[in-house]
């Protein structure tokens, strides 16, 4: 930012009595001889320089976890062990949670036993299968030789196909005994409550614990609440008139008590479309970079968002700015100590500097003492309580 001109306290309170001093006056009647462009204002200055300026706006605002999930058992049952808490840090894929698996111990080997007679009535139907098919073909030789009569042969295709039919059906019997198998295999691995998400980081942090070893728990019930916390979302509320200076990819500066004296970098990554009906609000979002992991979720925040930049303006004080005949301006004073009005188009602000624009804008402002100066008034400027100087060198 610019340099500003600073004066001594003393010097200051010279400016202040003269100022009084010469509004007394102006309450009488001029010195007998006086001429109005003889007086000489006591006035403050500081120079007009080049340099960036930003326009910053301030907001409230929560942090939030970038991600957060609640795990939670596919199958309802007893907790047998929580193996994480509060702050732990969890890896993509580890069991942090186990039920009680007896019951799935057991259907699993019930399931293991049933497949096994399964398999076994396959064989025995694979045997008299392939019995059939040769008692069929004893038949029709028999009866190619005149020896066997049609209904014999007739008789053999029969349990031909009887006991294909049970080959099949024995077969279909395997195949169920494995899907239930595995179906216990599954109820068996969902005893064991894994932490997994679709993306993001491979670790994460435990943020709520709601079970301990146990308790009865329904399918779907959380068991624990996980949180990304590198990046944070910090979430604001803004009004009508802030909302339409707000962009998605501005620049902001994240502040909280929870890291006292740091500052995070955020970048604006959502804005709603629409306002909440109830507070008149909407809710807008930034990406904060939490590497050091010293924010938290659900702390408070505050965010400055860079909305709007100018490259080598011309910036003035604040307390430069007056108003004349309806239009801002600022006073010039140049080496001949005489105040020239300027007026001037108004931009950026930022704190007490201000981007301003038009003709004649060169070496210094008056930034204290305007109301009493007239286009082409001399004035004075103090160095030191008591002292005055014709004119300091020009600051343009």
């Amino acid at each position: 930012m610019p340099d500003r001109l600073t004066i001594t306290r003393p010097a200051a309170r010279f400016v202040a009595a003269s100022l009084a001093a010469i509004a007394l006056t102006a309450c009488g009647e001029p010195p007998r001889g006086a001429h109005s462009s003889e007086r000489m204002v006591p006035v403050e200055v500081a120079p007009i320089r080049r340099g960036a300026i930003e326009a910053h706006r301030t907001f409230s605002g929560t942090l939030e976890a970038f991600a957060r999930f609640d795990v939670a058992p596919k199958i309802g049952g007893r907790v047998a062990e929580v193996r994480v808490d509060i702050g732990d840090t969890v890896a993509q894929g580890s069991v942090v949670v186990t039920l009680d698996d007896d019951e799935a111990e057991q259907a699993l080997a019930l399931a293991e036993a049933r497949l096994k007679v399964a398999r076994a009535a396959v064989a025995g139907a694979s045997s008299t299968w392939k019995g059939t098919g040769r008692e069929l073909e004893r038949e029709r030789r028999l009866q190619a030789g005149g020896v066997s009569s049609d209904a014999q042969l007739d008789a053999a295709r029969t349990r031909r196909q009887v006991a294909d039919a049970d080959k099949q059906m024995a077969r279909a019997e395997v195949s169920q005994a494995e899907a239930e198998r595995e179906v216990a295999k599954i109820r068996l691995e969902y005893t064991k409550v894994r932490a997994s998400w679709a993306e993001g980081d491979d670790e994460r942090v435990v943020a709520a614990r709601h079970v301990d070893p146990g308790d009865t728990v329904a399918a779907n019930a959380p068991l624990l609440t996980i949180v990304e916390r590198d990046p944070l979302v910090a979430v604001i509320s803004v009004t009508e008139r802030d909302y339409a200076e707000l962009r998605v990819g501005q620049v902001a500066t994240l502040t909280s008590e929870a890291a006292p004296g740091r500052s995070f970098p955020a970048t604006v990554a959502r804005v709603a479309p629409a306002f909440s009906e109830r507070s008149r609000q909407a809710r807008v979002e930034l990406r904060v970079e939490n590497a050091e992991r010293l924010l938290a979720p659900g702390a408070f925040a505050r965010v400055t968002v860079a909305l709007e930049r100018a490259e080598d303006a011309l910036l003035v004080p604040e307390a430069a700015l007056t108003r004349r005949h309806g239009e801002d301006g600022v006073f010039v004073v140049q080496d001949d100590l005489v105040a020239a009005w300027r007026p001037v188009r108004v931009g950026i602000r930022d704190q007490d500097l201000v981007q301003v624009e038009g003709e004649g804008l060169s070496g210094r402002v008056v930034t204290l003492g305007q109301q009493l100066l007239d286009e082409g008034v001399r004035v004075t400027i103090p160095e030191a309580a008591g002292t005055a100087v014709e004119a300091a060198p020009a600051g343009g």
